[in-house]
């Protein structure tokens, strides 16, 4: 056996900086006093959700990974406890930004950055204005207690980076998400749907899967979004091992046997009989075998 427990966990966040990274804090703190050795926080917690507008002076809230102001809080916090500490933050990178994630290891050691790489771009969720697509593509961090794969937010949505942690060892996969309401059309409700597909990236790959999401109502100038809530921890078929309210802080614990995970993953069969020259359509934008110019064909 080779068990380890995660946590999820979520909050409202604030317009006070100071506050908001105090209750993240709090929240590792609690998480690992139950026993947690891998904490997820939900993406860009230290502020408001602020790509709800376009406005330029938010982009002074980028900072570079080299001389951040508080990451080394969290490096320190995660040295303490001895956990493991993915963390969400708004990097500065030369003359461009990313929507990054620090990976800090349970000796508090700065593993290293991953940099979402699906941009979403809508009413309410104005990413695309303020972030470049990720370069790190989709790696594998092997931390103190397990393989992690890391995905932000609009990542969860594409099965093929979930397969592509899997391929690449990941025990685990987690996503730090800020996902609500649609500010433009009420009649859309996509909590059950976010759960549903992550859930599907759990089953297909035989994989635990770690989601957290922000909780409150959030305000722009044009718009407002109500976030979920609802973080879940999903077992390796799917199933639904713990799951948040949609309005409280709250933080979720389940514990996994990697061991055993890992000798069903070889047992099932899924990665045994992958097809990979036949999925050339995967890898253009059109849907176009790179070969013979078909769609979806040989």
């Amino acid at each position: 056996m080779r068990t380890i427990t995660v946590a999820a966990t979520q909050m409202a966040c604030t317009p006070d900086s100071s506050t908001n990274l105090a209750n993240a804090e709090a929240m590792v703190r609690q998480a690992a006093s139950q026993g947690a050795q891998i904490i997820l926080l939900q993406e860009l917690f230290e502020t408001l959700y602020f790509c709800i507008d376009q406005e330029a002076r938010y982009n002074n809230l980028a900072q570079p990974l080299t001389g951040h102001s508080w990451l080394p809080r969290f490096q320190a916090l995660a040295r303490e406890l001895d956990v493991v500490l993915p963390v969400s933050f708004f990097e500065r990178a030369g003359q461009t930004q990313f929507n990054s994630v620090a990976v800090i290891d349970a000796d508090g050691s700065m593993l290293g950055v991953y940099r979402k790489m699906h941009i979403p771009d809508g009413p309410g969720y104005t990413e695309k204005y303020y972030f470049s697509p990720g370069d790190s593509g989709f790696p594998v961090w092997q931390t103190r207690y397990a393989r992690i794969g890391l995905g932000i937010c609009w990542d969860q949505w594409f099965p093929e980076a979930a397969r592509s942690f899997a391929l690449g060892g990941a025990e685990i996969l987690l996503y730090p998400s800020a996902i609500g309401t649609e500010p433009h059309d009420n009649s859309l409700q996509s909590a059950d749907h976010w759960q549903m597909v992550q859930r599907g990236h759990a089953a297909a790959n035989l994989l635990p899967v770690v989601s957290s999401n922000r909780i409150g109502m959030e305000h722009g100038k044009y718009w407002a979004n109500t976030f979920h809530g609802r973080s879940f921890i999903a077992g390796p078929e799917g199933e639904l091992v713990a799951e948040a309210s949609a309005d409280q802080q709250e933080i979720l614990t389940a514990s996994f046997d990697l061991a055993a995970l890992a000798a069903k993953r070889r047992a099932w069969g899924v990665f045994r009989d992958r097809r990979p020259e036949y999925y050339g359509a995967l890898t253009t934008l059109d849907g176009k075998d790179p070969v013979t110019g078909k769609i979806g064909q040989r």
